[in-house]
């Protein structure tokens, strides 16, 4: 497993502690794997090119239907 350092506002790291003492996560460093693995789900490149593509038959489609 690699290690990364980061720095984050005191703002979120109050929030994320409190998400820490209320059980819902059990450190710190779950509450940053588990934000991570969601931001690289959502933005993987395949993902990204999908939904371009799907973008872009559809604009043809409503383009071919007004003509």
């Amino acid at each position: 497993m690699a290690t990364l350092t980061l720095e984050v506002p005191d703002k979120l790291a109050e929030e994320i502690e409190e998400m820490v003492r209320a059980g819902w996560i059990s450190d710190a460093g779950e509450a940053v794997r588990l934000a991570l693995r969601e931001f690289v789900q959502r933005h993987h490149p395949s993902m990204t090119e999908r939904f371009q593509r799907e973008d872009i038959a559809w604009a043809l489609s409503q383009r071919r239907r007004e003509e």
